[in-house]
Order: structure tokens, then sequence, then C-alpha cells
């Protein structure tokens, strides 16, 4: 039976970030392993990556029931691709067991949402990393001391348009809630679009 591919929702950005967001995660992740995705939104990033992890399991999730079929629409036909699950990063206690992963991933979710989602899923992905499990985030940040591009001034203006509790986060002030859970920055990739790809691990 062919997979039903009428619910995919689709997204540009991630159709055109998704290339080089799996070089890294090649370069970074060991052979195998077993992601959780948070913030899968469309699931093109699930779909697209984990074709290319050919040893990892991956997990996607997204706060929005709604965003369920999309994700599982667009991973139809990988075995290795588990079937979506709704995660809200601020419930407590993101399962009933105390689940590990060797990766956490999470991208453009920290300037689409509260201030404390960012908080929730630091404190989430400490409670749920193996000991030598990373967490790896991407989007936009603001960074001292580097001149913030233009068009990342106007996306974060837009943001606050749309809700005053989203908007670009600065780098220092993330890295400042990482360490209070015991995640250090690791790595700090830079990507098309003026976009950061973040490591954290525990020290």
């Amino acid at each position: 039976m062919q997979p039903n591919t009428d619910q995919r929702r689709r997204s540009p950005a991630a159709e055109r970030n998704a290339p080089f967001i799996l070089t890294e995660l090649q370069r970074l992740l060991p052979a195998e392993g077993i992601l959780l995705e948070i913030a899968s939104g469309t699931g093109q990033h699930a779909a697209f990556c984990a074709a290319g992890l050919p040893g990892w399991q991956w997990q996607p999730s997204d706060c929005e029931a709604a965003a369920l079929p999309s994700i599982a629409a667009w991973c139809a036909g990988q075995d290795r691709i588990l079937p979506p699950i709704e995660l809200d990063v601020l419930t407590p206690d993101w399962f009933d067991i105390a689940r590990q992963f060797d990766a956490i991933y999470c991208a453009n979710m920290i300037h689409i949402s509260p201030w404390a989602c960012t908080l929730a899923l630091l404190r989430g992905a400490a409670q749920h990393l193996t000991p030598q499990g990373v967490l790896i985030t991407y989007g936009p940040y603001l960074v001292d001391g580097v001149e913030t591009a233009p068009s990342n001034l106007a996306f974060d203006a837009d943001l606050r348009t749309r809700n005053l509790a989203w908007g670009l986060r600065r780098l220092s002030d993330v890295a400042t809630q990482a360490a209070a859970v015991g995640l250090h920055l690791r790595e700090t990739l830079t990507l098309p679009a003026n976009n950061l790809l973040l490591v954290w691990g525990r020290a």
C-alpha cells in the first residue's frame, strides 16, 4: 500500500537547511544510537536526516498533536524512525519511564517559543541523555561581540510582533542556563542563513 502523502506539511526552510544539518550530524554522532527529536514540525528533518544516519534510530516528537500525521507521512517506509509522539517540553516528566537517548536534537524551537520552553528543554535533556549523550540545537542566536545579521534582526522583530514571548535568544543566556543543569557548550558551528548548530554535553 502506498503511504498517504496528502498530510505532509512542507517547510521551505527545512528543505533548504536539512542537507547542511545532516552533514554535521554525520560528523558529530557515532556510528549508532537512538536520537530524540524535539519539535519535529513538518517531519522533513526526521525523514531526511534519519535516512543519512543508517545506524541510528530516530524518535520524532512535537507538542502539537496536529503535527503528528505530517511527521508520520514524511517518515513512512523508514523502519528506523519510530512513530511520532506528542511531547511538550514543559511537561515535568517527558516519559513514564526513565528513557535515555544518545542524542537529543531540536531545531528552530528556542526562538519560536517562550523562554520557559528553552529552560525545560535543557532540564529534560540533562535528565534523558546518556552520560556521553549530546543535545544539538539549531537556529539563529544573538552572540555577544558579534554583529547580528540584518536579516536576523528583522526576523527577531517579526517574531516579537507575532508573540511577545518569542524572539532570538542570547547565546550566553542559554549557556548559563545549560550550565545550571550540567550541560556545557562543546562546539559552535556556523551554517548558512546566519544559523548556528550548537552541541551541548556534560563536562
